[in-house]
């Protein structure tokens, strides 16, 4: 490699790093543009003064900080199950083709179904408290994973099951040494999307259900007060926990198969 293509490869990687801190850096002038030149009524849009005032307020209270908390417990709690029973069941599925035969035409079919579908059946099974969110977020947790990792296992190449056969691996070897680090790609894939989906519906689940502690529940307060301050403050918070969590998957998604690799 010539020396003179690394300061240029050095500065596409620089462009390829900051591009998305620019359009949220020009996203932020154009709000303060807005409000410096009242482009828009600060009663439906709040400038970003105010908004930062009211953050502090918040903090201060520790208001925000206890709704947070709530969220991302329930959010936590609903992933981890929906990840285990989608895990469990998938690996079964990619595993076993009698459980396939059986299981798998009534799972793509529940796939059809939209998820807040599930909202009427769920609260009436767990109530509208926190057993039904979190009921909620497993259901919307549980079905990439289980896909992904069915289809994952499923579409490891024969040949891979010749030669553990032909070293005389147990099932439980071949599970372990083979057929799970053929499916990660699939499996990490099928964890990410859970794991926005599950972000989504807690958010779904604290609109919608019954309002208790949480961040979904301050935005149907703001809503309904007509508080906007708040409003667009929790809007924010949503969008930084939402990036926060797709950037942590594809860090960690990337390091394990780096580590597989190895």
């Amino acid at each position: 490699m010539s020396t003179e293509t690394l300061p240029l490869q050095r500065l596409t990687l620089v462009t390829r790093h900051w591009r998305p801190a620019a359009a949220f850096g020009a996203l932020f002038l154009l709000w303060l543009a807005a409000s410096r030149f009242a482009w828009i009524d600060p009663h439906f849009l709040p400038s970003p003064l105010a908004v930062a005032t009211r953050a502090a307020t918040e903090l201060t209270a520790g208001t925000l900080a206890h709704d947070l908390t709530e969220s991302l417990r329930r959010n936590l709690t609903g992933f981890a199950l929906g990840t285990a029973a989608g895990l469990s069941l998938g690996l079964v599925l990619g595993f076993s083709r009698t459980a396939e035969r059986i299981v798998g035409p009534t799972l793509l079919a529940f796939r059809q179904i939209a998820l807040f579908a599930w909202v009427p059946l769920l609260s009436v099974w767990f109530g509208g408290a926190d057993a039904g969110k979190i009921a909620f977020i497993a259901v919307a947790a549980f079905q990439p994973v289980v896909i992904n990792t069915w289809r994952g296992v499923r579409a490891l190449h024969p040949a891979y099951r010749e030669l553990s056969d032909v070293l005389l691996f147990s099932r439980l070897d071949f599970a372990r040494l083979v057929a799970l680090p053929g499916a990660l790609p699939a499996i990490f894939t099928g964890l990410h999307s859970g794991l926005i989906y599950a972000w989504l519906a807690t958010l779904g689940s604290e609109l919608f259900l019954n309002v208790t502690p949480g961040i979904g529940g301050r935005l149907n307060e703001a809503s309904q007060l007509f508080d906007m301050d708040l409003l667009v403050l929790g809007i924010i918070v949503l969008a930084g926990i939402g990036l926060f969590y797709n950037t942590s998957a594809q860090w960690l998604e990337t390091w394990l198969l780096r580590r597989r690799t190895r």
